[in-house]
């Protein structure tokens, strides 16, 4: 597929360079321009790159329904130089069946390098250094849990009734792996609260299996 038409990428090295759906980093399209600053103004006052950050840049897929931005994971990555990294929607959390309810409009992006709110394009970012955290699709109900617990006080919600709920609900869980979990990603809050919880549980089942 091409970039641009031929009249657009007639001249220019770096317009021949970039491709539909690919994110840029300023730095990165040096090598072939000879005033890449005054090149990438021009592509964008046109309309053929867009910037969503400050040296950011992407060119646009064109289908159908107009221009689409690239892929989210995309984007982040080349915003962080760096793909490990975990983002999610809080209301991701409501699929544990524990009683929240909210939606939330916003994406948490888990990561070793940034910290702090960043727009990109027209959405905002809230950056988290973590020391740990897993891959997008090792992601497990029983670390949901763990990070639900994590980040209680920041939702919208009831927290008595959510920990009443996580509570009741927690044999419904894999316990040996909700208990490597908790070890591996709980803040020392949520250790606190749940090793209990779970000593408990391990109690009961042994007194039922007895």
């Amino acid at each position: 597929m091409k970039a641009l038409s031929d009249s657009q990428r007639k001249g220019s090295a770096l317009a021949r360079h970039l491709r539909a759906g690919k994110v840029y980093r300023r730095e990165d399209l040096l090598p072939f321009s000879t005033s890449v600053d005054r090149e990438l103004k021009q592509l964008v006052a046109d309309g053929r790159l867009v910037k969503p950050a400050q040296g950011l840049y992407y060119l646009p897929k064109k289908t159908v329904f107009g221009d689409a931005p690239p892929p989210e994971q995309e984007m982040l990555a080349v915003f962080l130089k760096d793909k490990n990294f975990l983002f999610f929607n809080p209301s991701v959390y409501n699929s544990l069946r524990l009683g929240t309810t909210q939606l939330y409009n916003k994406t948490i992006v888990y990561n070793h390098k940034r910290h702090g709110k960043f727009q990109l394009g027209n959405r905002e970012y809230d950056f988290r250094v973590k020391p740990r955290f897993p891959l997008s699709n090792k992601v497990t109900v029983e670390y949901l849990l763990v990070d639900m617990l994590n980040n209680l006080d920041e939702l919208a919600e009831d927290e008595g009734r959510v920990l009443q709920a996580a509570r009741r609900k927690l044999a419904e869980f894999d316990v040996k792996k909700l208990g490597k979990t908790l070890q591996d990603y709980g803040s020392a809050a949520t250790r606190r609260l749940m090793k209990p919880w779970l000593n408990e549980l391990a109690l009961t089942q042994t007194g039922s299996h007895a």
